[in-house]
């Protein structure tokens, strides 16, 4: 009831558990949903392109507030899983010319399996030490890639992916790939959603806040941990798979130890434990990414003095900066904002 607008109130269970409670919300969600749809009538190639890999970043960040925001389990090797993701769909494509409808959800669930692999230590290891566990997937998994697999990887040079197609519909324009992209990504939403309001999702939150009390509950530690692991590697893996079959081309460059940091940082920013914050945090990084790209030419215009090399780090260090003041003047980031903000219109007139 206190979650509704003031007068409204849920008549029975249905109600009480719908995510879109209102018709307010309905409409609301609906002109949404038209006007996301509707971008590439009205919009350049370049924004079209940005709101792509926008979409695949958030995908990203979904998986990795599963473990690390639900359940608590820090990761900072989501890039290297999605370019397990990357690379199995790749393959499977490219040597082998199965179909992308096919390969797409292979690379989900190699990924998920090399998640739960790298997940086995969580177990036994917590924060730091599971932290460092996991940033050695980052760098096995990518050296795995270019030595052992180098055949069918293509190594340092990287493999060659075909587009999507469907039927006489080929996806190699940015236009045509936002609506592959976008329809996923607002599949995953809804689902990382409901996952969190599942028994599943509660007790990821259990094993987070107190592992101990969770598991004299009755919650089993390991089985849920590894679970939260591969949900998450899964989430890792359709994003790279779509990263590759957009790019034409799947690079171990594109999954380098930054590309994990600039993950976590999206999440810290939006809000850890928040579907919501990780769309938030991936908008308001992506965005402030372009701005500075943007600005960098004019700041080297306008300080001469500057060298290069700093000017062109402008994206990193402005990154580095907003992550620092979100831990400490906001470290329940963006999601705590949009609470506030919602109980003020929801209890309005009232101060309380």
């Amino acid at each position: 009831m206190f979650d509704l607008p003031c007068g409204v109130f849920d008549m029975n269970y249905k109600k009480d558990m719908a995510i879109v409670r209102t018709k307010v919300h309905w409409g609301l969600l609906i002109s949404f949903l038209v006007f996301l749809f509707c971008v590439p009538l009205i919009a350049n190639e370049y924004w079209i392109t940005m709101i792509d890999f926008m979409a695949i970043s958030l995908i990203s960040v979904l998986g990795l507030n599963i473990v690390t925001g639900y359940c608590g389990q820090i990761n900072v090797g989501q890039a290297a899983f999605m370019a397990v993701g990357a690379y199995t769909s790749g393959i499977l494509t490219h040597h082998y010319g199965f179909n992308f409808w096919i390969a797409f959800p292979c690379a989900g669930l190699v990924a998920a399996a090399t998640g739960i692999l790298f997940g086995l230590p969580s177990l036994r290891l917590k924060g730091f030490y599971l932290a460092m566990a996991t940033l050695s997937a980052q760098f096995i998994i990518i050296w795995v890639i270019m030595r052992p697999l180098m055949k069918w990887s293509g190594g340092d040079y990287g493999l060659e992916v075909p587009y999507v197609t469907l039927g006489n519909i080929t996806f190699n324009k940015s236009v045509n790939s936002f609506y592959l992209i976008i329809p996923v990504a607002l599949f995953l939403i809804y689902l990382s959603k409901n996952i969190s309001r599942m028994r599943v999702g509660r007790a990821f939150v259990a094993i987070r806040d107190n592992d101990l009390a969770a598991e004299v509950m009755g919650i089993n530690i390991f089985q849920y941990k590894l679970l939260a692991f591969a949900i998450s590697s899964f989430y890792a893996g359709i994003a790279g798979s779509l990263l590759a079959h957009t790019v034409g081309r799947a690079s171990v460059d594109h999954f380098g130890l930054m590309e994990s940091v600039w993950v976590l940082g999206m999440l810290i920013v939006g809000g850890m434990g928040s579907t919501m914050g990780a769309v938030f945090g991936t908008v308001f990084i992506k965005v402030l990414e372009e701005m500075a790209l943007l600005l960098t030419p004019l700041i080297g215009s306008l300080f001469p003095s500057l060298s290069i090399n700093v000017s062109t780090s402008l994206g990193p260090i402005t990154f580095s900066l907003v992550v620092i003041f979100f831990l400490i003047y906001e470290p329940r980031g963006w999601a705590h904002r949009w609470e506030i903000f919602k109980n003020y219109y929801r209890l309005h007139p009232f101060a309380y």
